[in-house]
């Protein structure tokens, strides 16, 4: 009889373990399955915004740079003809106003020709001075144009060590965050024919000069992406001052100021500052011509 009552005794105490272990583990398989909907839920990312892709055929090169790098797009130069600052834009890939997908820095394939009568000096920019990515278009899964791995190619010495970019740390957009009012005019120094006028929706060459020698007292390295922004206002105020803009001459006198800190701060610059003095002097003989 005792026997018998020990054996039901521990039959009990055996099935209460069983129930309190399976108890467990369906607390067990709740609690993971709700960690894991969580983790899962906190997981989810947002998908990138979308943008437009701004329209720069029938720009100057030099302007089309400077639109597509404030838009945040990056771009590469195919074809003949290589980018020289006024080449104009003939065709670009995608289309202005194409919607595409926010990867960093969509890449924009330009054509360009040469303008009647335009001279190239100077050395071709063929790739945005940043790594440019690809082109996604919304809702699409795949790449339709390859993120260009090309940089660009100067004269100018380089920095030892390079590191991979999406982004310069100091862009080439304009030299100012806020862009003054415009006055009402800035007449010219003289005329070139087939030469752009000045937009207005910019600041001055003079105040563009200015502004990046400030900006070199506080960049003393010589940085690939320093070197690049550098390179682009050096290029722009020289094709501005030659296409005769206003108070040219004044822009590109700080300009080769601006050069010789360069050549003695960071040990380069010869050739920009050559290229910069034939750009004066080109433009005081046809303000002289002019009257000016």
């Amino acid at each position: 009889m005792r026997l018998m009552r020990v054996r039901l005794t521990l039959g009990r105490v055996v099935a209460f373990i069983v129930v309190c272990a399976l108890a467990s583990m369906a607390l067990t398989i709740l609690f993971t399955h709700s960690d894991s909907a969580e983790v899962q839920h906190k997981g989810k990312t947002a998908a990138p915004p979308n943008k437009a892709v701004p329209g720069v055929v029938g720009q100057l090169y030099v302007f089309a740079e400077g639109a597509l790098q404030e838009h945040g797009f990056g771009w590469k130069v195919v074809g003949s003809v290589e980018g020289w600052a006024g080449m104009t834009v003939a065709s670009q890939d995608p289309l202005p106003g194409t919607t595409v997908v926010d990867t960093g820095a969509p890449l924009v394939t330009l054509r360009l020709v040469k303008p009647k009568g335009y001279v190239p000096q100077g050395t071709p920019e063929n790739s945005s001075p940043f790594a440019g990515t690809e082109i996604l278009f919304p809702g699409a899964s795949t790449v339709t144009s390859p993120p260009t791995t090309s940089a660009r190619t100067t004269t100018t010495k380089t920095s030892p060590t390079t590191t991979a970019e999406t982004r310069p740390t100091t862009t080439a957009r304009s030299t100012t965050s806020a862009k003054p009012k415009p006055p009402q005019a800035r007449p010219p120094a003289f005329t070139i024919a087939g030469a752009k006028p000045e937009p207005l929706d910019e600041i001055p060459l003079p105040r563009r000069a200015k502004n990046l020698s400030t900006w070199l007292d506080a960049h003393g390295v010589a940085s690939p992406a320093n070197e690049r922004y550098w390179l682009f206002q050096h290029a722009w105020i020289v094709t501005g001052a030659k296409f005769g803009w206003w108070h040219g001459a004044q822009a590109l006198e700080t300009l080769i100021a601006v050069d010789k800190r360069v050549e003695k701060v960071w040990g380069i610059g010869s050739k920009s500052e050559a290229e910069a003095r034939a750009a004066l002097e080109f433009v005081r003989a046809h303000e002289r011509a002019h009257g000016g």
